[in-house]
């Protein structure tokens, strides 16, 4: 399988842009809390994208829906991320304010906030399901199908690497070089979501396809 469903994965988690969320919701952490908080979001991480894999396209089955409306919707969704990130936005983190400030709420009384909000809505949420589906479908062999979710670690582990030094780039990056980051990851991800998306609308209408 080609490298492109990492790179597209690795552009919508873009775990470096929620770096400053890390921090702000475990400043009062215990060393060995902020640890235990990035081996979960790290593992939650690879959890979403392994399912959404292995079981996604049974789920779509189950409801009805045919993959070329999913892979419009899902590049909705992605390119909904991608304009969110291009004002400086987390990807999944525009929508769920309000989740945002649960989470805050949650770490102040000393609650593990690793799935939520960090990995759940953060991380991974609708769009990088969504795409996880779509590329999925497109793999034709076992080998293929194991590499996407060996994508799925590879996101994993840049997770827990960025989580882990999350007090060095702050201070290297700024809040500068992050928006400058996020910026760039989510130029890279519009052009991905038009690609996913004219893939889909050919799909359900042949004739733009010029067939």
């Amino acid at each position: 399988m080609e490298l492109k469903p990492l790179v597209t994965l690795l552009a919508i988690v873009n775990p470096l842009a929620i770096v400053p969320f890390f921090i702000h919701y475990t400043q009062d952490f215990t060393p060995e809390q902020r640890r235990q908080t990035i081996m979960v979001s790290a593992f939650s991480t690879f959890v979403v994208v392994a399912v959404s894999a292995l079981a996604g396209l049974q789920i779509l089955e189950f409801f009805g829906i045919s993959l070329a409306s999913f892979q419009v919707g899902g590049g909705l969704l992605l390119l909904t991320s991608a304009l969110n990130m291009l004002n400086a936005q987390p990807a999944e983190a525009k929508a769920h304010s309000h989740d945002l400030e649960d989470g805050a709420e949650k770490a102040a009384q000393g609650a593990s906030i690793a799935v939520v909000p960090l990995t759940i809505p953060l991380l991974t949420g609708p769009a990088t399901m969504s795409t996880v589906v779509i590329y999925a479908e497109k793999a034709k062999t076992v080998l293929q199908l194991s590499t996407l979710v060996g994508y799925g670690v590879v996101v994993s582990l840049t997770t827990l690497l960025c989580f882990s030094l999350a007090a060095p780039i702050a201070r290297v990056l700024g809040k500068t070089g992050i928006s400058v980051m996020t910026r760039l990851m989510g130029l890279i991800l519009a052009a991905l979501a038009v690609e996913v998306m004219s893939d889909g609308l050919v799909k359900l209408f042949p004739l733009l396809g010029g067939h």
